[in-house]
């Protein structure tokens, strides 16, 4: 199944709808705003949140987590060595591992389960400026999790490239 996203709409306080590729809602973005770090909720239709999107507070090297109301779920972070491509790492609380590689910053990636792939994250498939598709492969896989994921891994490779600025949603770059 494909989601629609588009980039913009992960500034603190905005809210926007992500479609599937029916048009139909899927999720909404709830973007809070006077957070002390960077926080965004993944609702369903019916407005139950799904999956919370924090910047990790405390860490060595740069990481987001995503919570379920019930804890945390996975926290994801750059790997160490990666010398051609963009490499995540996304440790879900259970030890289970997700990796996450390709050209994040052109949102040409993809994220595999022991070389399993699990999605496919592409802008080539829509025309419109800033937007890009989430194709989440599996029927089975959790696809809140996925575009949580997706969202992690891009702000985390634009928060490296100076794209995005603090936690209060301002940008470097733009002046």
């Amino acid at each position: 199944m494909k989601y629609l996203v588009r980039d913009r709409i992960f500034g603190i306080g905005e809210d926007y709808w992500i479609e599937d590729e029916q048009g139909r809602k899927a999720f909404l973005v709830d973007g809070k705003a006077l957070r002390l770090r960077e926080t965004f909720e993944l609702k369903d239709p019916q407005g139950r949140v799904l999956v919370t999107i924090r910047k990790k507070m405390l860490s060595l090297r740069d990481a987001m987590q995503i919570e379920r109301e019930d804890g945390r779920l996975a926290v994801i972070r750059k790997k160490r060595l990666s010398l051609l491509r963009n490499h995540y790492r996304v440790e879900l609380v259970d030890g289970t591992e997700l990796d996450v590689s390709g050209r994040i910053l052109d949102r040409e990636f993809t994220v595999e389960y022991e070389d399993e792939l699990l999605a496919h994250i592409s802008r080539q498939w829509f025309r419109v400026r800033d937007t890009y598709a989430v194709n989440v492969l599996r029927e089975d896989a959790d696809a809140a999790l996925i575009i949580a994921v997706a969202v992690c891994v891009i702000r985390l490779a634009e928060r490296e490239r100076g794209v995005v600025g603090d936690d209060l949603g301002t940008t470097r770059g733009d002046d």
